[in-house]
């Protein structure tokens, strides 16, 4: 199956956001995947904000969308188009398929048109409204009075899509009603501004969920009536939660915001929602490159995906582990700067980028990264945690004071030789290294876990190391 149409024809694709919240995380693969293909065949990626319901639009969520789309690393061609702006052309094409016959003014009154379908309920028919209106002569037709326009869809044949994931779908005409172009006071409906949008637009290929298949069969009757050509089809299957049910905010269901502020990396987060759905063989991490070299709608799955965090927070600490240390340092000091409660000057990101490759080796997200930081600036004495508190009974106590001391002799305090020496001191004393290292991490850091023992000895030097040993060894 062909994923394009003529090879003469660049590819545009589209992201047309509604902007009634935040940039939802189905959203955002959705992007990803139109940016994606458009990239692949050095197309254009457009950006389209879908704010015709003017009661729930808001300045607030379009800017979120922006602001995560940005932040995700998707760039779209052009400047972002606001459907509402061209509400003007929607109704000069209603007006058009009056002329020519493929739609007509209804004057059904809400109540009438809710009346008829409760009854087709209780009969235990099709809910589509048959308008009386539908072939009314122009003559037997009111001159004033309230009316929507509707589309006149065919009632005989079917309409087939050939969509690039779903494969070839198929709906009986008898099923669709006459749906809304214009309403009543004159605004145009969704799935006419949608259609009209992506003909000028150029839209080659409409890549999206596939809840909006059942709306495609309307738009590609609606997209003939006009006399142009329909675009190509690809609708993606929901993510699911874990456990197989619709997504929820318990499954992962936010804002592309809030991951940010969980501590995602953006190039963890995009090659996550890549495999989410869309696979190549079993390769997992894929750099932008790679991912915008490999992708086609061939790779896409017909079956839903399945968010997983633990698998998210994988890929996370694989990026964060590749990641530049002077960039892990300046994504970093915020957060600690607000722990602190202080600002952070050039000395204390000096001691972050010594700490980081031994910090990130265990970080899933960059806010355990930042917390694995905040011993190197707390202060003395250190406030410990349960566990660290256990660990310094009297006899590691003792440890301490001995290791101290032997550590005080060391002049080359580096984390080599740092480990000779406790090492000769734990072979001397005939105690197993980490007899010795356990209580010197709870001394050192206030926690049982940590980087490298003898590399937190290294970045904290000489004279901060050999204080919160002593503080602890002479308690």
């Amino acid at each position: 199956m062909k994923s394009m149409g003529s090879p003469s024809t660049p590819v545009v694709t589209r992201f047309a956001p509604s902007p009634t919240g935040f940039l939802h995380i189905g959203g955002a693969r959705t992007a990803l995947f139109n940016w994606l293909f458009a990239r692949h065949h050095q197309g254009k990626f457009l950006l389209r904000i879908e704010d015709t319901d003017r009661k729930r639009s808001t300045d607030e969520a379009i800017e979120a969308i922006l602001d995560g789309m940005k932040w995700l690393g998707l760039d779209w061609d052009g400047d972002a188009v606001s459907q509402a702006s061209r509400a003007d052309r929607h109704r000069e094409v209603a007006e058009s398929l009056l002329e020519s016959g493929h739609a007509y003014r209804c004057f059904a009154s809400q109540e009438e048109v809710q009346a008829a379908r409760e009854a087709a309920r209780a009969a235990g028919k099709s809910l589509r409204f048959d308008s009386p209106w539908r072939d009314k002569q122009p003559d037997d037709v009111p001159q004033d009075g309230s009316f929507v326009v509707r589309f006149k869809a065919p009632r005989d044949g079917e309409t087939v899509i050939e969509d690039q994931v779903q494969g070839r779908v198929r709906v009986s005409n008898d099923e669709l009603d006459d749906m809304v172009l214009l309403r009543s006071d004159g605004s145009p409906t969704y799935m006419l501004s949608v259609v009209v949008d992506d003909f000028d637009m150029g839209v080659t290929h409409v890549i999206r969920g596939d809840d909006h298949l059942t709306n495609a069969f309307r738009q590609v009757q609606l997209v003939r009536a006009m006399g142009w050509e329909p675009p190509i089809y690809a609708h993606i299957p929901l993510i699911h939660g874990a456990d197989g049910k619709k997504l929820s905010k318990r499954h992962g269901a936010l804002g592309v915001d809030a991951y940010r502020d969980m501590g995602y990396l953006p190039e963890a987060l995009r090659n996550y929602l890549l495999r989410l759905g869309w696979g190549h063989g079993d390769t997992e991490l894929l750099s932008t490159e790679e991912a915008i070299r490999l992708f086609s709608l061939e790779g896409i799955g017909k079956g839903a995906a399945r968010f997983d965090f633990k698998k998210l927070a994988n890929f996370n600490g694989h990026y964060i582990r590749e990641a530049n240390n002077e960039h892990l340092v300046e994504l970093t000091e915020p957060l600690l700067a607000a722990h602190f409660n202080r600002a952070f000057d050039d000395a204390d990101k000096a001691v972050l980028t010594k700490a980081m490759p031994g910090l990130k080796e265990r970080a899933k997200t960059l806010v355990e990264l930042g917390e694995s930081a905040h011993f190197l600036f707390k202060s003395r004495p250190l406030e410990m945690n349960d566990k660290a508190t256990k660990i310094l009974d009297d006899a590691s106590r003792a440890v301490l004071a001995s290791v101290a001391q032997r550590l005080e002799a060391v002049e080359d305090w580096t984390a080599s030789s740092l480990e000779s020496a406790v090492q000769d001191f734990a072979q001397s004393a005939d105690i197993k290294l980490g007899k010795v290292a356990q209580p010197m991490r709870a001394a050192l850091t206030g926690s049982n876990v940590s980087p490298g023992i003898f590399d937190v000895l290294e970045v904290l030097g000489r004279d901060e190391s050999l204080g919160r040993l002593h503080d602890q060894s002479s308690l």
